[in-house]
């Protein structure tokens, strides 16, 4: 009752750590964390990365610019684009799943 909520996701990590997995699959690992402990995150997940798969769902675009090597979006259950942030970012498939279309551009 103690921990905040950074500190409850990183002993969660930990433990997950401890049984020696081989992937490391994380749902929105930073949500609801402050910007210190999505820092905090990032670099451990970062520190992982480098004896294991790890595999983040996560929204948090300020997150992926910062910490992501590889980037995958899905669509509709299928692969849209794959690549480095900025690469997907630009796609312009990505922007129109994402971001929608105006009546005069989908016209």
């Amino acid at each position: 009752g103690v921990l905040s909520h950074g500190q409850r996701q990183w002993l969660e990590i930990g433990m997950l750590i401890a049984q020696k997995p081989r992937l490391l699959l994380l749902d929105e690992p930073v949500a609801g964390m402050s910007r210190d402990e999505r820092d905090r995150t990032g670099e451990l997940l970062t520190e992982i990365a480098k004896d294991h798969t790890v595999v983040v769902v996560e929204h948090d675009m300020e997150f992926l610019r910062r910490y992501a090597s590889q980037v995958t979006v899905l669509h509709e259950g299928k692969v849209l684009v794959e690549g480095d942030v900025a690469t997907v970012q630009a796609d312009p498939r990505v922007q129109e799943v994402y971001l929608g279309r105006s009546r005069e551009d989908a016209a």
